[in-house]
């Protein structure tokens, strides 16, 4: 094995990462609801993601334990069948929220890591 392979490389006990993060931006649909009771729906993006969990930068303030649905917009539907109309959503909870600025980093864990 490479020796600057990341296999090669033993995990410190301080990394308590599952899996991997990849710096992905991507657009997604976070649905939940707010103090209040009242259902939201906010489109935000992530900073990173995981098998297990992401980062997203997101304008509401969300709190620990909080239920979400995440759902990655599609674009429209090919007449081929190719392309799927739509992502599942993802369930996720929020495990860390850290205001910075006018944004809100929320780190979410997956309840069922992605395949």
């Amino acid at each position: 094995m490479a020796q600057g392979s990341s296999f090669a490389r033993e995990r410190s006990p301080k990394d308590r990462r599952r899996s991997p993060r990849l710096p992905l931006q991507v657009p997604i649909f976070v649905r939940g609801l707010d103090p209040y009771g009242d259902e939201f729906l906010d489109l935000t993006k992530t900073l990173n993601i995981s098998g297990v969990g992401a980062c997203l930068a997101s304008a509401r303030a969300l709190h620990l334990n909080q239920l979400l649905s995440l759902r990655i917009p599609a674009p429209s539907p090919s007449s081929s069948g190719v392309i799927p109309e739509a992502s599942q959503p993802i369930s996720a909870r929020v495990v860390r929220e850290h205001p910075v600025g006018d944004i809100h980093l929320v780190a979410v864990e997956f309840v069922k890591p992605l395949e």
